[in-house]
């Protein structure tokens, strides 16, 4: 893939080939915390790693906590000053999403910065335990309802801080085939098997991170708090995510020298979330640790209005 071979830096200084330890450089994050969801392998573990590295206290959001504990002690191994705790957290619950928050709130933690990196690709059909189809559950859902409880500590936090809040949601759906997928605003239709596509199912998700954060900032920036929210394309990585899509993930392998790492696939991330070039932006799309303009339906106002409303029925 070309992206990589002809990248450029961008306005911030950074390109394609910058890693998650380049943009957090000489970052200092002690005294901020951060949640990570899908924190226990590629991106995820990546960002956890590079946070902990410039001393922020990390809170791993993970499915699988032994798997999650497991990284925890490798990453402590490699920087003995990490402070990095695991939590169990299952996106395609509401139920696993609603005690993870209540939980994190009984701790008494503040909350600097929220990354909803955790998601699932191309699955076969099916629905959550809450009757969901699986991918709009874990991918947009329940970022959109563990956002929507923690929201209020962030703003406690940010106000007796002073330190800017930051939510970051990973995407892909600003360059590709995602933005094709539109989002059926009945739960019926969403649902249904019969006219199913992974591929069309999984853009449809990933759409809907980029929507969710672009209304999160206006409401923010509305309500004149000190938060903002931003979306971002890691770039083609090849990690587990692509386990239901054989052919694509052997490709990959067989031609990885043409994609990113997975340092620079976590890059953007780390960059939104702790580099001060980042202060004051919000509702942007960013790829390659620069702002981008994601094609058109990210953009759209009124259908991210929508998408808002709809998941809150889908909360109740």
């Amino acid at each position: 893939m070309p992206f990589l071979l002809f990248s450029k830096k961008g306005p911030s200084g950074f390109s394609a080939y910058s890693t998650a330890e380049d943009v957090t450089l000489g970052i200092d994050g002690s005294g901020l915390t951060a949640i990570v969801t899908g924190a226990s392998n590629g991106i995820g573990t990546e960002t956890t790693r590079v946070l902990a590295l410039r001393g922020v206290h990390v809170i791993m959001a993970v499915r699988n906590v032994v798997a999650g504990k497991d990284v925890r002690e490798k990453i402590i191994a490699e920087i003995p000053t990490a402070k990095i705790d695991v939590m169990e957290l299952d996106l395609s619950s509401m139920a696993s999403v609603r005690k993870f928050a209540s939980e994190f709130k009984s701790a008494d933690l503040p909350l600097n910065i929220l990354i909803n990196n955790a998601g699932i690709m191309a699955t076969p059909f099916k629905l959550s335990t809450d009757g969901i189809e699986m991918q709009f559950a874990t991918n947009h859902l329940g970022h959109f309802l563990l956002t929507h409880l923690l929201l209020d500590t962030m703003k406690k936090t940010a106000r007796d801080s002073k330190i800017e809040g930051r939510i970051v949601n990973v995407s892909s759906a600003g360059h590709g085939f995602a933005n094709s997928a539109g989002i059926p605003f009945d739960k019926d239709e969403l649902n249904d098997e019969k006219g199913y596509s992974s591929v069309v199912a999984y853009g449809r998700s990933k759409l809907a991170n980029i929507l969710h954060a672009n209304e999160l900032a206006r409401q923010l920036k509305e309500e004149g708090v000190d938060i903002t929210a931003n979306s971002l394309h890691p770039g083609s990585i090849t990690t587990n995510l692509l386990q239901h899509r054989k052919i694509v993930y052997v490709l990959l392998r067989v031609f990885n020298k043409f994609f990113k790492t997975v340092p620079q696939g976590a890059s953007t991330e780390c960059y939104i979330a702790l580099n001060p070039q980042v202060k004051g932006v919000t509702g942007k799309y960013f790829s390659d640790n620069n702002i981008e303009e994601p094609q058109k339906q990210a953009t759209d106002t009124e259908l991210a209005k929508k998408l808002w409303d709809f998941s809150l029925t889908l909360i109740q």
